[in-house]
């Protein structure tokens, strides 16, 4: 049963879940902890893992905000994992990062990410930036739409378990974070999260309705962390995957900033031929200025994504939109995200009862 508080601080029954691929999402990896005050810890879990079979004890385990104890219990799991298979860690599918390495074990359903010693000269940051970015999705709502990673410091990998082309990356990358010993390759310190087909890949394949339900998904996603005070940053499709239950999540959280810090602007037009053909931007742009129209020139380049995009939200390429929402924020006016469709919610039924 979901419980909330109504506005007189009175508790009521919002929605009931009774099948388990619903629950799966309540407890999914990319919604916050519930930090849950109990004694016995163990016995909860065995007992959620009753109602969400397909939940590891470690998925349970965090979910319910034991976190180190989560962390512990999936390492041994992979630890495990490894004595059990015999596939190769490999570079992980899709768009190469500037600012993380991502690699992959096929047979397991998650990606290790690796910070870069040297970034693109476009990102304008350091190591200790990106890990506080990370370390602030950590501690934030991440209100269904943004990825829970789990943080290590001096993995020990079997040598023999990274393919030639995914050491190589390593050294040309990273070459600061990566130590030998004897059979082992040490990695200093990396996150480890849920594995996800990007949405650029995701969409490549998919038909019209397929692409139609992928950017509704896009563009719920950037709404609803507008609505938890969160301004997603570099939000090209690369930086979202599609998850088994096909919601699509944001990951990558290098540039994310809350929504204060950032200026909505409408985007000039261009009037003289100067203007129309210069090659660079020719007005003046600050740090932290954001164009929304571009939207739709960078990440929707694809007419068919572009097209899909614009029936359900169109506004999010107007700095108006953006700008409203800035304000609904800094007038703490948050919108609720639930983490169950509508049509469960108690509210909904006796709508469509009537």
């Amino acid at each position: 049963m979901s419980v909330l508080n109504n506005e007189k601080g009175g508790l009521y029954i919002d929605a009931l879940l009774t099948n388990s691929e619903d629950m799966a999402v309540v407890f999914g990896f990319a919604r916050a902890y519930f930090f849950v005050d109990c004694i016995h810890p163990y016995a909860l879990v065995n007992f959620l893992q009753r109602l969400i079979p397909h939940k590891t004890t470690a998925d349970l385990y965090s979910a319910i905000g034991f976190h180190k104890q989560g962390k512990t219990q999936f390492y041994r799991d992979f630890l495990n994992h490894l004595d059990n298979s015999d596939d190769k860690l490999m570079l992980a599918p899709g768009i190469k990062g500037m600012v993380m390495s991502v690699f992959t074990l096929p047979s397991y359903p998650y990606v290790f990410k690796i910070i870069k010693d040297k970034f693109s000269p476009s990102k304008n940051m350091t190591r200790a930036d990106v890990k506080a970015k990370y370390h602030l999705v950590k501690l934030h709502d991440r209100v269904g739409r943004m990825a829970d990673t789990m943080e290590y410091s001096e993995v020990a990998f079997p040598k023999d378990r990274f393919n030639e082309e995914l050491l190589e990356e390593l050294k040309k990358v990273a070459p600061s974070l990566i130590r030998y010993e004897d059979n082992l390759l040490i990695i200093e310190h990396l996150y480890i999260e849920r594995r996800m087909v990007p949405l650029n890949l995701y969409l490549a394949k998919a038909n019209d309705k397929e692409i139609e339900e992928a950017m509704f998904g896009y563009g719920q996603a950037i709404k609803q962390l507008i609505s938890a005070n969160i301004f997603p940053g570099d939000m090209l499709l690369k930086n979202f995957g599609v998850t088994r239950h096909n919601r699509v999540i944001f990951y990558d959280y290098d540039e994310i900033t809350y929504m204060n810090e950032v200026n909505f602007r409408v985007k000039p037009v261009a009037v003289t031929e100067e203007q129309i053909y210069a090659a660079e931007p020719w007005y003046s742009v600050d740090p932290g200025d954001m164009f929304p129209e571009e939207l739709a020139t960078f990440a929707l380049a694809n007419p068919k994504y572009l097209k899909a995009f614009k029936i359900h939200h169109e506004d999010l390429l107007t700095a108006s939109y953006w700008q409203q929402c800035q304000k609904n924020v800094a007038k703490g006016i948050y919108e609720d995200v639930y983490p169950y469709p509508d049509k469960f919610r108690f509210c909904e039924m006796r709508k469509r009862m009537k």
